[in-house]
């Protein structure tokens, strides 16, 4: 048995998790260094201790039989529940987010834990309910998504509340939701985003009043405009139903959406803080609030840029010595790495990355058990998101969001989350070779 598991270890999807980790202490240790030369900041010897037992942690979970947890998935649920409502009610300021219980100098952030957590029920319930009605399965997940995503969004948390959806999107894609349902949500939510910024864009960036924004900045017009989209989309429901025609079904339902999106963002122009909104409109133009908001993109891009193709040199940098950079050892550790290293070290980061999703994607196909399937690709989901809007927040491609770059970026919550998760895809793939026997 002892050799079978010795053949079966996924070496390369360890090497890479351990060269991220190792790579990320660096050049947490390189934030903490100042313009004289002299580190003074202890984060880095944190982030060892956290790394190490984040190996525990990883190796504990890939010894555990995955799908032992089953019998045990609605209680997880309960108790992630509780405690996102705990830390709303009793949790630490930080940033602007009561978003972290602890004690003393120890703090976590219990809605990084809860990722892990929210995969493994969803996946739970999905599995188990293939042969519910369509339409009713897809209400009780988004549920299950909007119980959490509310509490985190309540913190308030963007951020991470943001990683939610695309591991829902995914897990519920994989296992076979209808797509118009999916799209349903996901064109909603995207929409309404874009209705609550636009009165702000209008003030900030624009040089003239448009027309159709005044519907958002008139509660009369608004009504108005509700109104009408929703009695189309009865009429259309209703003649669908008589007709029987595809045509009059997907009036409906892009009327819906719209209708829906315009009076959710009536909520969502207040359900937003002002520097969250302003976060996503110097993304269009961080040159609107150089001095504030837009400050992180532009130092950010110029600690890039002058990193070139070669770098700097480690421990070289300018931006992050001098204090530059916001948030450096954990938003921002990209923009470090960038520009000691150059091109050639975010070219080697980002193959690890992709090396770590095939590996997924391999784990995912090779599984015999459609409950691994799914935690498998909501761990995809989370780690390619996380990655994406990290990196492309930071090159100024994407709005800041606060979302770390797993295994890099410092802190304890986001890295013991992120290697729990690769322990869960070590026990999924140790599973399909019966290893050890099922729960």
């Amino acid at each position: 048995m002892r050799i079978r598991v010795f053949q079966v270890f996924d070496y390369v999807l360890l090497l890479c998790v351990l060269t991220l980790v190792t790579v990320g202490i660096l050049f947490i240790y390189s934030a903490g260094i100042n313009s004289d030369g002299v580190n003074v900041s202890t984060e880095y010897v944190k982030q060892i201790v956290w790394a190490g037992i984040g190996l525990v942690l990883m190796a504990v979970v890939a010894l555990l039989d995955f799908r032992r947890l089953d019998r045990y998935m609605p209680y997880l649920y309960g108790g992630l529940v509780l405690i996102l409502v705990y830390t709303k009610l009793f949790g630490r300021y930080v940033n602007g987010a009561r978003s972290w219980i602890g004690f003393g100098g120890f703090g976590i952030q219990p809605a990084e834990f809860c990722k892990v957590v929210f995969i493994l029920f969803l996946a739970w319930y999905l599995d188990h309910s293939r042969h519910e009605d369509e339409l009713r399965r897809f209400a009780k997940a988004a549920g299950i998504l909007f119980v959490p995503l509310g509490l985190i969004l309540l913190q308030p948390d963007l951020g991470t509340a943001s990683v939610y959806i695309p591991i829902f999107l995914v897990m519920c894609f994989m296992a076979g939701v209808p797509l118009r349902y999916l799209m349903f949500l996901l064109l909603g939510g995207l929409l309404t985003m874009v209705l609550t910024v636009l009165p702000v864009w209008q003030e900030k960036i624009a040089t003239r009043s448009h027309v159709f924004i005044r519907v958002l900045t008139s509660d009369r017009l608004r009504f108005i405009c509700v109104a009408a989209a929703g009695l189309i989309a009865v009429i259309s429901a209703v003649v669908c139903s008589f007709f029987r025609q595809k045509y009059y079904y997907w009036i409906a339902y892009f009327f819906i959406i719209m209708g829906g999106a315009l009076f959710l963002s009536r909520f969502g122009s207040h359900a937003l803080k002002d520097y969250q909104t302003m976060r996503l409109i110097v993304f269009l133009d961080p040159d609107i609030d150089p001095l504030n908001t837009g400050w992180h993109i532009i130092q950010s891009k110029i600690a890039i840029g002058s990193g070139g193709f070669f770098g700097r040199g480690f421990l070289g940098g300018t931006q992050s010595h001098y204090r530059f950079l916001p948030e450096q050892s954990t938003d921002f550790i990209f923009s470090i790495l960038s520009e000691e290293w150059g091109f050639r070290g975010g070219f080697v980061v980002f193959t690890l990355y992709l090396i770590i999703m095939l590996r997924t994607v391999h784990i995912m196909r090779k599984t015999p058990s459609s409950y691994g399937l799914l935690i498998a690709s909501g761990i995809l989901a989370m780690f390619f998101f996380h990655f994406v809007v990290n990196t492309g927040m930071v090159m100024g491609i994407m709005p800041i969001t606060g979302i770390p770059l797993l295994f890099l970026s410092y802190g304890g919550s986001s890295l013991w989350t992120a290697m729990t998760c690769v322990g869960l895809l070590m026990s999924i793939n140790y599973r399909r070779y019966g290893l050890v026997g099922g729960g």
